[in-house]
């Protein structure tokens, strides 16, 4: 928050929502007229107040003290409609207005005050301004900062610097505008602003919270933020005046040349660019012609040009059309030029595609990689299509470019890691890597329950791995028919890896070696019991590395009932102290790198 508040101009137009009932629907503000929301009366003319009419009185009490009332329903969009061009009367004099709420905006009073010779003058300045341009009456205060200024201006008051705190002091604690801790104020003997500036901060804080904190800044003459000024839009658009009208369709390439490099560099220094372009252009005779052209991506200097360009040859030569005709010609020569930026965006807004336009990618990207296959084969251009498997070798499918995207195996979205299961212990002296060639029966000591793939709890956790068993519901197994006619339920492939999967799978895998911090080698049994916690791993002949996490094991036991096809393995999830994961797999005792984790 701003310890020193910024001198502060602010306008206020009394009863604005009158004003603007005035302004849009024609109710006279001379009436006895009051606007309503929730049935409460919210700002009412001077004649109403007359009649002793106030803010916060019901309709049918503000009716009953003034029979001939005329009533009008709170509309918010037609109070900011109908302020916009004292707004914009205000920005004709001053740069930087904020506007507060529709009725009140507010500038910095350092600029228009030295421009104008005082505060004084700016503010009569602007008063008249304002009156003369919008028909409106309004008021000015100055004051050290917004709120000051605020209560300064409905007195029409110019608070000298420095003396916003007794200005402010003998304000009552109403002027906050917060009916509720105005009400506890006074029950608590505090009833003027002076006298709750005087309280502790800390004190205020805890008895009435942020919003009473803010409150007791206000009072003490203090703002909570500095102003935000609103910026006018910036003027894009670009124009060339020609003492020879431009006749020829040459001379029109040359201006469009010089126009478009003015217009591109325009929007390039605000950081913009445009997807639409307004041409227009008035001949020696007052003739206007218009056009708007569209482009499906971002309008670059030369494209601007060349549209232009287009636009003018069909202006000055026209074209042939069905049945020989040509339109109309201009009367005179082009002596203005005018061109509109349309669709402005960020420049970064809008990603152009990897092959060109917007549009042709597609058409583009086949013509070229059909032709590399014509001169390199069809398998010289493939893509990768994602299917079932368990390994992440097995989930990708390499498609030549034109054929059908099928996956080699059908298979559900990956599974999301389960809570974790305890596995029993098993005794010492386990078997190295996974020997057994055929899974434990169903229903012995060491079968896991139906439908779960068991892993130990990990020591660490590898980025992105949790070690868990993956759940299968039993409808769900590979290869079970739901009935005669149905549909074959995709298979839930237990032992895959949860997700995220590899960046990078290897397409041969590294041989490694994986010790415990006794430098033993790690062994995993049959019952996928871990001999110990991996530590360090080496990769073929490289150095070792520490192991800082590690998750697993995932089982997996492919075509056990083809002795010659079988194939058993449990693979890990290892994060090392360079920051780099992998994925290691581990088959009749020997330890290989399968992929690596970004």
């Amino acid at each position: 928050m701003s310890g020193v508040p910024q001198r502060t101009l602010l306008l206020w137009c009394p009863d604005w929502p009158v004003l603007a009932a005035e302004i849009v629907d024609g109710v006279p503000a001379t009436d006895p007229v009051v606007v309503l929301h929730a049935n409460r009366v919210i700002a009412c003319s001077e004649r109403a107040r007359a009649e002793g009419i106030r803010r916060g009185l019901r309709r049918r009490e503000a009716q009953g003290r003034c029979p001939h009332l005329t009533v009008v329903d709170h509309d918010p969009g037609r109070d900011v409609r109908a302020f916009e061009p004292v707004v914009a009367a205000v920005e004709e004099v001053v740069a930087g207005v904020e506007v507060i709420r529709p009725g009140a905006c507010a500038t910095a009073a350092r600029g228009p005050s030295r421009y104008l010779g005082g505060e004084e003058a700016a503010a009569e300045r602007i008063v008249e301004h304002v009156a003369q341009s919008c028909a409106v009456e309004s008021q000015v205060g100055i004051a050290d900062g917004v709120f000051a200024a605020g209560l300064a201006a409905r007195e029409g008051r110019i608070v000298a610097p420095g003396g916003t705190r007794e200005f402010l002091a003998a304000r009552p604690v109403e002027a906050l505008g917060r009916p509720a801790l105005a009400d506890l104020l006074r029950r608590l003997g505090v009833r003027t602003l002076g006298d709750f500036a005087a309280l502790p901060a800390g004190d205020v804080l805890a008895r009435f919270g942020f919003d009473g904190a803010l409150a007791h800044r206000l009072a003490g003459g203090r703002d909570d933020r500095p102003l935000a000024v609103r910026q006018p839009p910036a003027d894009l658009t670009v124009t060339a005046d020609y003492d020879e009208p431009i006749d020829r369709v040459d001379a029109a390439a040359f201006a469009a040349r010089t126009l478009a490099e003015r217009l591109h560099e325009r929007l390039a220094g605000y950081g913009l660019a445009c997807t639409r372009l307004g041409i227009e252009a008035v001949t020696a005779h007052g003739q206007e012609l218009h056009r708007v052209w569209r482009h499906d991506g971002l309008l670059t200097a030369a494209a601007i040009a060349d549209r232009v360009r287009w636009q003018l040859d069909g202006w000055l030569s026209g074209s042939n059309g069905r049945g020989g005709t040509r339109p109309a010609r201009p009367t005179a020569g082009i002596v203005r030029l005018r061109l509109v930026p349309d669709g402005v965006l960020a420049q970064a807004g809008l990603q152009p595609g990897l092959w060109g336009e917007t549009g042709e990618e597609r058409e583009r990207a086949h013509r070229a990689l059909s032709r590399v296959q014509g001169i390199l084969g069809p398998e010289a251009v493939v893509t990768a299509v994602l299917g079932g498997g368990r390994s992440p070798a097995d989930q990708v499918r390499l498609v030549p470019w034109g054929d059908e995207r099928v996956p080699a195996r059908p298979g559900p979205q990956p599974l999301p890691p389960a809570p974790p299961a305890a596995v029993p212990p098993v005794p010492a002296g386990s078997v190295s890597g996974v020997a057994a060639s055929r899974p434990v029966p169903a229903g012995s000591a060491a079968a896991p329950a139906s439908g779960v793939t068991p892993s130990r709890p990990a020591a660490g956790a590898a980025p992105g791995a949790a070690s868990a068993p993956v759940v299968v519901p039993p409808e769900g197994r590979a290869g079970r028919r739901a009935g005669r006619g149905r549909a074959v339920a995709e298979p839930p492939w237990p032992g895959r890896i949860p997700p995220p999967s590899p960046a990078v799978v290897l397409p041969t895998p590294l041989p490694a070696d994986v010790r415990d911090a006794a430098g033993e080698p790690v062994v995993v049994s049959a019952r996928l019991a871990v001999s110990a916690a991996p530590a360090r791993l080496t990769v073929g002949a490289g150095r070792p590395a520490e192991i800082t996490g590690w998750a697993g094991p995932w089982p997996v036991d492919e075509r056990w009932w083809a002795p010659a096809e079988a194939r058993r393995r449990a693979r890990f999830q290892v994060s090392l102290a360079d920051g780099a994961a992998l994925l290691l797999a581990v088959e009749g005792g020997q330890w290989l790198v399968e992929a690596i984790y970004d």
